[in-house]
């Protein structure tokens, strides 16, 4: 079943909420996109569904379990991954240090956790090269990737990527988007917001546009790309 997200109200403030009445769904082993201009409430959107904030009014559920109450340290059992905006890793920590805090919800279990490792080696060859080396000596598109590795430890479900490629040259956005699609092809559920408006459209299935925390146009890959230039001077 997929993630859905009905009528959320959703903010910092209960004075000036930032989402109003959002809804979205995003569908089992496909990538869903959420565009929008700066301020629309993209990343905001994400933090609620992952516990960050709690909405005000309406509801989260994935695979029919409704996340009301669910903290941010719940959601990897419920099978939901979250790559925040922005690097995130522990740069005097090794590579494989780094995965493996993101599988502590199995750190008991070594079978696991050992292949767990494999998968994600198999997965990301060049993060394997470098296992013994400090998380801080890669490059930008590499410490990207092993976030992006990272999510994948505990195989969720569900992975939410804020800005995967923010801050990366044209070239390393490319590489990081192959690893996108690789996860797209391994049927995992993505929900994404990238400023990066073609590359994400390219291996989206449905896509989402909000402007002012609001819905403002949603449809399946082809028929958003026809109106797209429409929607984007709709931004300006």
């Amino acid at each position: 079943m997929p993630l859905e997200v009905r009528n959320i109200v959703a903010g910092y403030t209960k004075e000036v909420p930032i989402l109003r009445d959002v809804d979205l769904t995003a569908q089992d082993g496909l990538v869903t996109v959420i565009l929008g201009p700066n301020g629309a409430g993209k990343s905001t959107l994400l933090k609620t569904i992952y516990g960050y904030i709690r909405p005000q009014e309406g509801e989260v559920r994935h695979d029919g379990t409704s996340l009301a109450g669910y903290k941010p340290k719940d959601m990897l059992r419920e099978g939901i991954a979250y790559l925040i905006q922005g690097h995130s890793i522990f740069p005097r920590m090794t590579v494989s240090e780094n995965l493996e805090l993101g599988a502590w919800i199995m750190r008991d279990d070594r079978q696991r956790m050992a292949e767990a490792f494999e998968e994600v080696y198999e997965r990301f060859p060049r993060l394997k090269e470098k296992r013994t080396e400090p998380a801080g000596v890669l490059s930008g598109g590499e410490r990207r990737m092993l976030e992006i590795a990272r999510l994948t430890m505990t195989r969720p479900k569900t992975l939410l990527l804020d800005e995967p490629s923010v801050g990366l040259m044209p070239r390393l956005v490319d590489s990081i988007y192959e690893e996108i699609e690789k996860l797209k092809a391994a049927r995992y559920t993505i929900l994404m917001v990238d400023q990066n408006v073609k590359k994400s459209i390219e291996i989206a299935d449905y896509v989402y546009s909000l402007q002012l925390g609001q819905n403002a146009h949603e449809g399946e890959k082809h028929a958003f790309e026809q109106r797209l230039n429409e929607i984007v001077k709709e931004w300006i």
